[in-house]
């Protein structure tokens, strides 16, 4: 039957007509399926839905598993849509069961969310006081439930502006040839596209965008845009004023779709030619000149600016924005409303978690040691009652105390930097246990609360080491002024990456690093030392000398081995695509990033390495990452006496020659040996023999 629904629900979605769009779970960033643990168990998405979808004639498709030790009859899924129930029903015996709900404009929110709660009822044996804790108890939502979502045009017009185009965007067009200030407005455009949730972001040269792209954002000064855009912006920005002008367009093109068909029980494809009305959308981000370009560019940084810009165009005459801010602002202490909490009411039994997250990058610096303290309240406990208050931190239990019948939860927890990752889940968990023989009229009778603005995490010390590492990235750019630096004929390939590090550089309660853009060969080496430096730089870039401490010197070709079997993981090559950072402080103790890529695709390689340094790493000690266009990376800890790296071109050319065939060597000396013992051994024996005659 799973098997038959997963293909039913394939069929739907290679089935289904231009008017509408499948989106399912999984590509609106749920990768994997949704478990809702316990007896009565919750759990919720939030999805937002583009303004060009109407939500009238559309449709919710949740495909749920149930725990197979489940009374089915005796079990129950209840969908609530924003507050309202919406479907409740027993669970049936199919392995894979579906719910199907019309959609109406009542369930989207003012803002254009949409809240779907799944919450449960399970039932395994005749006694629930049993059933509480039993780990059979679950429900899976899979990640292939989906959004059957109406296009339409009718009010395109009206319901698209600046400040929700941005939802559906997915591509950002510069010109071939770019300047500083188009790299720049590539990087903070990818940077909002990215706080929109979108995981693959496109960045294209002006000649190189497909036909197929028709949603996307332009950057250029007025005077750069192409002959064939430049008269779709009807508004002309002025010297020193800037421009956002969103077009909009509607136009038929023809495209070739694919249906499965049944054809004597086997599925076969079936290619069709279609004509489709389809919205045209380019928000152009220019300015009248430099000045003013540089204008749109800063407030396109400002997120107040851009979400309350309701029209298709916005003019640009002064835009400011603080370069950064200092611990004293409250950048240590940090409330969990600060990090995106709110307060869950819970009620029940058995277990019942409010979950937070929160980031290094949150912090002002690296925190080395970070003390939770949680204050809320709960019903007091009746004699016989037992309940307990449990934190956990990315799965592990940190801290556990009964609760009283005061009501009241004020308690602390510190953290040490080995408990804590670069990307945190704080749990914060009730769990309680009426008498015994109260069990089954108790359900409700408990009831808990966690108070997000008095509870808070606060940053104790500063994680300082001699070696930066990328564990303390990007937080060891916080403070100070932060200069990106590219080489020139590399910048055309460096626009991706720099929005990854501009995005990473804001992605925190404080979004407000603003760095200066400039090319490496007008960079004056006393620069290299007052500011934060981050590098994109080509291998032969002469800029290079000025790095003395770097962990690596991509000038030379070099190995890297592993220390454990001294085996080579890395060779530096100029045909393969590889992207290599290296993280290190400067001469006066500022944090330095360098980036370079080799091969034939270098835009590639160098978004893979901006990519690779901000995930989750294992380690804490890593400052060099090597990773290539297929997301394969290796992490290393480089220091001045490591075994690990070894410098080819440094050796002569007797030493080279002896590395590469030393074991060859030695084998024919032992091979001349043995002969030369033979041959010894035969002329002893033949001298005895003669002796002996």
């Amino acid at each position: 039957m799973k098997r038959l629904l997963t293909l039913l629900a394939f069929i739907i979605l290679s089935t289904t007509s231009f008017a509408q769009t499948i989106v399912s779970f999984k590509a609106m960033g749920h990768d994997d399926d949704e478990t809702v643990y316990g007896m009565s168990g919750a759990t919720s998405f939030y999805f937002k839905i583009p303004p060009q979808y109407e939500i009238v004639g559309s449709k919710l498709v949740i495909y749920f598993e149930p725990s197979q030790a489940l009374i089915r009859d005796r079990s129950y899924v209840n969908l609530f849509i924003g507050s309202k129930p919406v479907y409740s029903a027993r669970l049936t015996k199919d392995s894979i069961q579906k719910i199907s709900v019309n959609l109406t404009r009542a369930d989207i929110s003012p803002d254009n969310y949409l809240k779907i709660a799944v919450k449960t009822l399970l039932t395994i044996t005749d006694d629930q006081c049993k059933d509480l804790d039993n780990p059979a108890m679950w429900l899976k939502i899979k990640n292939y439930s989906y959004l059957s979502l109406i296009k339409s045009n009718k009010n395109f017009f009206n319901n698209i502006n600046i400040s929700n185009c941005f939802d559906s965007k997915k591509a950002i067009v510069y010109p071939s040839n770019p300047t500083l200030h188009d790299l720049k407005a590539v990087a903070w455009a990818y940077s909002r596209l990215k706080k929109t949730q979108q995981k693959n972001i496109s960045v294209y040269e002006v000649n190189k965008l497909p036909d197929t792209v028709r949603n996307y954002i332009m950057v250029g000064n007025i005077s750069s845009l192409p002959a064939n855009k430049r008269p779709l912006v009807k508004v002309t920005p002025q010297n020193n004023q800037g421009l956002f002008y969103l077009h909009k367009a509607i136009s038929t093109v023809t495209d070739t779709i694919t249906r499965m068909v049944d054809v004597k029980g086997r599925l076969i494809p079936v290619k069709s030619v279609s004509q489709e009305v389809v919205p045209t959308e380019i928000l152009f981000v220019t300015g009248g000149d430099d000045t003013g370009y540089e204008k749109t560019i800063t407030a396109l940084g400002n997120m107040n600016i851009l979400n309350s810009t309701f029209g298709d165009y916005l003019l640009v005459n002064k835009a400011q924005n603080q370069f950064f801010k200092t611990v004293d602002e409250n950048r240590s202490k940090l409330s969990l409303k600060q990090i995106g909490g709110v307060s869950d009411f819970l009620s029940g039994i058995g277990s019942l978690k409010s979950a937070f997250n929160f980031k290094n990058s949150d912090f002002s610096f690296t925190p080395k040691e970070v003390e939770i303290r949680i204050v809320g309240n709960y019903s007091s406990l009746n004699p016989g009652d037992r309940g307990f208050f449990n934190i956990y931190l990315n799965g592990l239990l940190l801290s556990s105390e009964k609760l009283d019948a005061s009501g009241k939860l004020n308690t602390t927890v510190t953290i040490n930097r080995y408990q804590h990752h670069k990307y945190n889940t704080l749990e914060a968990e009730f769990r309680f246990y009426p008498n015994n023989g109260n069990c089954k009229n108790s359900f409700t009778n408990f009831f808990a609360e966690v108070d997000v603005d008095k509870s808070y995490l606060e940053s104790k010390n500063p994680f300082i080491t001699s070696d930066l590492s990328f564990y303390q990235y990007p937080e060891a750019f916080n403070s100070g002024t932060t200069k990106i630096v590219v080489t020139k004929e590399y910048a055309k390939y460096a626009a991706g990456a720099m929005g990854e590090i501009i995005f990473e550089l804001n992605n925190n309660i404080n979004a407000n690093n603003f760095p200066e853009f400039v090319y490496s060969e007008d960079v004056p080496p006393s620069d290299l030392k007052k500011n934060n430096i981050i590098a994109l730089l080509s291998k032969d870039d002469k800029m290079f000398k000025e790095f003395p401490d770097a962990p690596i010197d991509f000038n030379k070709n070099f190995r890297l081995y592993r220390t454990d079997n001294n085996t080579v993981v890395y060779q530096l090559s100029d045909t393969t695509s590889n992207g290599l950072a290296q993280i290190f402080y400067g001469r006066s103790n500022n944090a330095t990033l360098v980036l370079t890529a080799t091969g034939k695709h270098l835009a590639e390689a160098f978004l893979s390495a901006s990519k690779s340094i901000t995930e989750q790493l294992s380690t804490l000690s890593s400052n060099v990452c090597i990773s290539d266009v297929n997301n394969n990376k290796y992490l290393f800890n480089i220091n001045k006496s490591s075994d690990n790296l070894e410098y080819i071109d440094t050796k002569s050319a007797l030493t080279r020659f002896w590395d590469s065939y030393n074991l060859y060597i030695l084998l024919a000396i032992l091979v001349l040996i043995l002969l030369s013992f033979l041959y010894i051994r035969s002329k002893v024996q033949k001298s005895q023999e003669l002796f002996n005659d």
